[in-house]
């Protein structure tokens, strides 16, 4: 779970402007953080199966989010995706 202050920094990273706070960039920006986090407590924890169901379920939305970035505005698909260091 990410704490106020790590949600604050990836918000203001990935905003458009001042008051954005739920576009997909910002999204897509803290569904990353939390998989990395999940990612490390798994490599940790192996039989922790009900953080594991989180996790699938953060991936599928920031699938689901690239998704409709990547049909409505491609350049900052691209643009988002190598920021982040995804395909």
């Amino acid at each position: 779970m990410l704490t106020k202050r790590v949600k604050s920094s990836v918000v203001k990273e990935h905003q458009k402007h001042t008051t954005d706070t739920g576009s997909a960039e910002v999204q897509v920006g803290l569904l990353s953080r939390g998989i990395e986090d999940l990612t490390k407590h798994l490599k940790k924890h192996k039989k922790d199966n009900h953080s594991r169901r989180g996790l699938l379920k953060m991936v599928s939305q920031r699938r689901k989010l690239l998704g409709y970035l990547k049909r409505k505005d491609p350049k900052t698909h691209e643009k988002l995706s190598k920021k982040l260091g995804l395909k």
